[in-house]
């Protein structure tokens, strides 16, 4: 079943067309990859598939709903989350912070909610099982600066997950890690795609024809390939271009 869907989607910035006709289908319970060359488009991309960028065509459907043009939290509260290729977390807070600040549950709380979060156990308990997904349920209350590059890469993942999507979206979750690192992610992944649909942007080409179902090629603004990491490893296009040396 098609869970997430896009059409037509074209984006520019004053006379430069950054994305001129992307569709692609990602169905329920797979990971979906995104590649292609820098400044082919891919990041732009997931900014106009999560709601960060408004297409100026093209439309984006979620679970059988258009949500062409809606805001990024609203887009979050229908099941869509995301992380960046930047690290975006409270430093100064301890790692469980992070994570309940993304719970539903926290931020129904209104006007004053950090009074009550560490006197609310529910919330302790719900943000406490989030961080057991990425292995970081024993650091949960170490500072968040604290951690090494790879765990804050897991943090992030967990602070995605703390809003309770059905899709998650990763812009490029290998940058900056190392080959142990790299490995300790793609297990992560492994376990969190028995729960949630995975769609990730990532240089790491090995990386991603590991775990991917489908992966779309970007190039040009336009998705010029699209299958399965062995079809397109037989793709003549790809073959000829620096990314087949890869795949």
């Amino acid at each position: 079943m098609v869970l997430f869907q896009a059409q037509g989607i074209q984006k520019r910035f004053g006379a430069r067309v950054v994305l001129e006709n992307i569709s692609l289908s990602i169905e329920a319970g797979t990971v979906h990859g995104i590649m292609g060359p820098n400044g082919a488009g891919k990041t732009t991309c997931f900014h106009v598939l999560t709601g960060h960028h408004a297409p100026d065509a093209g439309r984006i459907v979620f679970d059988g709903q258009d949500i062409t043009g809606l805001k990024p939290h609203i887009i979050a509260r229908l099941g869509i989350s995301r992380s960046f290729q930047l690290m975006n977390l409270f430093d100064d807070a301890v790692v469980i912070e992070n994570v309940m600040l993304a719970l539903p549950a926290f931020r129904k709380m209104g006007s004053s909610p950090f009074r009550a979060t560490f006197g609310d156990s529910r919330l302790t308990k719900a943000a406490l099982a989030v961080l057991d997904q990425v292995g970081l349920a024993d650091r949960a209350w170490h500072k968040s600066k604290d951690l090494s590059y790879g765990e804050r890469r897991a943090l992030e993942i967990a602070v995605a997950l703390a809003a309770e999507p059905r899709i998650l979206f990763l812009d490029e979750p290998t940058a900056g890690l190392g080959a142990k690192g790299t490995q300790a992610l793609a297990q992560l992944i492994r376990q969190l795609r028995r729960q949630y649909t995975i769609c990730l942007i990532e240089h790491d080409m090995r990386f991603l024809f590991e775990l991917a179902d489908r992966i779309s090629v970007i190039h040009w603004g336009q998705v010029i390939a699209e299958g399965t990491p062995a079809a397109l490893q037989a793709n003549k296009w790809v073959a000829r271009s620096a990314l087949g040396a890869v795949a």
